[in-house]
């Protein structure tokens, strides 16, 4: 009964690359659908390792493996992206999704092969298949890719199997292994690009706004792995620690992560941001807007905790009061999408740093308002935050965000893509703000038939994809730089598809739907 959703969620994963593949079909989509089958065997020897306490690390136990959604996610988004970029012309960034894909692959099959590894007795049809697999992608990256390219998939599978033994030992419960692979690849991914473009900052290739990313990315992941390490010989709690902790991230911020990004965009990148957000009235008017919206997601969270107060017996937050938030992130990136996604992708941008830099404050209990987070947020806990840090706000943030990030603006002649692909910074709005909110409140309030195996209803799931046609259409009529070249029938088969995959997934549904919908409209 357990393995019935793990099969579900597989075959509408296997779904999606069929469609990528039969879209492609070169020898990077045969090595994806490969990959997809390796993933397959090799999923259920991670879910057995699991229930049996044999993994090498802690993991979420809430939840299988997930490492066949995972695996797939990086090495279709870089196939999607090469032809995209293909019809464009943009040898460039053609070479790139190769790369992009090739380091998917490649981190996804390292993660497989240690499961097979530590699985006792050896599983010797996983073995084969994994053989197989691995042969046909390494063959055929020996046959595709420069030296250079080698050299930097390589970097990244090192970066990868570093970041994964110090995270996942600091972090325990934090992470299923398909979002461990997820999450610290793309991770892995942006830090190898930060050097690489730090070292050829003369070329003067890429934007500010990217390179913002980059390092903001990058400067608070250090920034936590610093101060980890700071307090493991110190009490974090005490106000001479916390003096401390704002002292040298006034210091690093300053003396690091500033001259890093000068020599990347080559201005005063305080400067620089001031003018950016300055720019025109309506950036001042949706920066307004959006202070306005944030104010009232903090109300909500002094509200729902007041009431807490006053009903002791009141524990968490209902389904309702946490979707109040998905409300307030579609009303926030809408408008951006809508009339500045330049604008829109800095303030994810910050915003990122900041939910991460005040989840620092609450895990290290800095005063004076480390103690003061941990009691707000508690309200909001669920079965996901099992680990030390609560990170389902910083994965709903991500969700939205990841789609605008990873738009490839080069590609796309006039600033947007034809076809379905035109919606492909709005996929998570679609799919996290309109169909994962819209499934949940009206499955958990009026869902009668659950789907098999699964918590979640029929009635949640159709309410959602009908939801995410209307915001379509609405889409249409206010941004008229979307134009769907009558391509309907595949949006309604993308929105199916992503929505019965919430149905069925147990990962953060935050992350890994909108990845999909973006890859399936690319």
């Amino acid at each position: 009964m357990f393995k019935k959703p793990v099969l579900v969620e597989s075959l509408l994963v296997l779904a999606v690359v069929l469609l990528v593949h039969t879209a492609a079909w070169d020898r990077y989509s045969w090595c994806a659908l490969a990959l997809a089958v390796q993933a397959f065997y090799a999923q259920f020897k991670w879910d057995r390792l699991l229930q049996l306490g044999g993994a090498v690390f802690q993991f979420r136990t809430t939840a299988n493996s997930g490492l066949l959604p995972a695996s797939m996610v990086i090495p279709l988004l870089g196939i999607v992206m090469k032809e995209r970029c293909k019809a464009a012309g943009i040898v460039y960034f053609e070479r790139f999704g190769v790369v992009v894909a090739s380091t998917g692959m490649l981190v996804a099959l390292f993660l497989s092969v240690i499961a097979v590894g530590i699985t006792k007795p050896v599983p010797t049809n996983t073995c084969i298949v994994t053989g197989v697999a691995g042969s046909i992608i390494i063959y055929t990256m020996k046959h595709s890719l420069t030296v250079s390219e080698v050299i930097e998939v390589l970097e990244v599978l090192l970066i990868f199997v570093y970041l994964s033994m110090i995270l996942l030992y600091l972090l325990p419960r934090c992470f299923t292994p398909g979002e461990a692979l997820l999450v610290l690849g793309g991770l892995s991914f942006v830090l190898n690009q930060l050097i690489k473009r730090s070292l050829n900052a003369v070329e003067g290739r890429g934007e500010p706004i990217d390179f913002f990313l980059l390092v903001a990315v990058v400067g608070v992941v250090l920034l936590g792995l610093f101060f980890t390490v700071l307090f493991l010989f110190m009490d974090s709690g005490t106000w001479i620690s916390s003096l401390f902790f704002h002292m040298m991230t006034a210091v690093l911020g300053l003396g690091v992560i500033m001259p890093w990004l000068y020599r990347l965009i080559q201005r005063n990148p305080l400067f620089w941001l001031l003018q950016f957000l300055f720019q025109t009235q309506t950036r001042v008017y949706l920066l307004v807007y959006w202070t306005f919206l944030a104010a009232s997601a903090c109300g909500v969270v002094f509200y729902q905790n007041a009431k807490r107060s006053s009903e002791s017996k009141k524990h968490q937050a209902s389904t309702l009061t946490r979707k109040y938030f998905h409300f307030i992130v579609v009303a926030t990136y809408v408008p951006g999408l809508i009339y500045d996604h330049q604008l829109l992708h800095i303030a994810a941008v910050l915003c990122l740093a900041v939910f991460i830099f005040l989840e620092y404050i609450r895990y290290f209990r800095i005063k004076p308002f480390g103690q003061t987070l941990r009691h707000l947020l508690s309200l909001f806990l669920d079965e996901r935050d099992s680990g030390p840090l609560i990170l389902t706000h910083i994965y709903l943030l991500l969700g939205m965000s990841l789609p605008v990030w990873l738009f490839p603006r080069a590609c796309a002649p006039k600033g947007t893509l034809s076809g379905a692909g035109a919606l492909v910074p709005y996929s998570g709005v679609l799919a996290v703000g309109v169909g994962d909110t819209i499934a949940s409140v009206f499955g958990s309030t009026m869902g009668e038939i659950k789907w098999p195996g699964t918590k979640k209803t029929f009635e949640g799931t159709m309410t959602a994809i009908f939801a995410q046609i209307i915001a379509v259409a609405l889409i249409l009529i206010f941004d008229s730089s979307v134009n769907l070249n009558s391509s309907y029938a595949w949006i309604l088969a993308s929105v199916s598809l992503v929505s019965l995959l919430e149905a069925y997934t147990t990962q953060i549904d935050n992350l890994l739907l909108p990845l999909y919908l973006q890859i399936m409209f690319m």
